[in-house]
């Protein structure tokens, strides 16, 4: 997933994209935006696939775009709207929690130990189910607020906490985090 590549019409041959501006942005920032396809995924495949479907969006948009530093944002919200679109087609499984998440201060230590817990708090977060995986990475990782993550993701204030809480729940259960708390 490199580089876009079209068919041309009577030589059916191939062609790089016209926007040598595009080609350079996306081949900077493709790592960078994986990443963050990877967080609303569960599946590399799939992370790859949102990418791609993504930088199409932008691609067709190109011309249309005004301020080509805000890129990011843009190719994130096409990330984040493809994505929603594919929940909503999908049943999701919601669950109760009881009890309200306290924030624990985890002591620095061994940098193998801090690593060792990252891998498995990334573990534990892609058993969570799609849409409370989003809503974990949003509020967590991209550090938006409740009401933007809503926005976001088109729900309501109260849905995004609720999922939050469900899905700290679920975190606070998995075994492989055991030695954090």
């Amino acid at each position: 997933m490199t580089s876009l590549v079209c068919t041309s019409g009577s030589n059916g041959g191939t062609r790089t994209l016209p926007y040598p501006s595009f080609s350079s942005y996306m081949k900077a920032r493709q790592p960078v935006l994986l990443r963050t396809a990877r967080s609303l995924t569960a599946n590399p495949s799939d992370a790859e696939d949102l990418l791609q479907t993504a930088l199409t969006k932008t691609y067709v948009a190109w011309e249309r775009i005004e301020d080509h530093r805000a890129l990011d944002g843009y190719v994130r919200r096409a990330l984040l709207n493809t994505r929603t679109s594919q929940w909503r087609k999908r049943k999701v499984d919601e669950f109760v929690c009881d009890e309200l998440p306290e924030p624990e201060d985890v002591p620095a230590g061994d940098p193998a130990d801090q690593q060792a817990l990252h891998d498995a708090m990334w573990r534990a977060i892609m058993k969570l189910p799609a849409r409370q995986r989003a809503m974990v990475v949003l509020r967590y990782y991209e550090d938006l607020s409740e009401a933007q993550t809503a926005e976001v993701l088109g729900v309501s204030v109260g849905t995004v906490k609720s999922a939050v809480s469900r899905a700290l729940g679920k975190l606070r259960e998995d075994p492989e985090l055991e030695p954090v708390r």
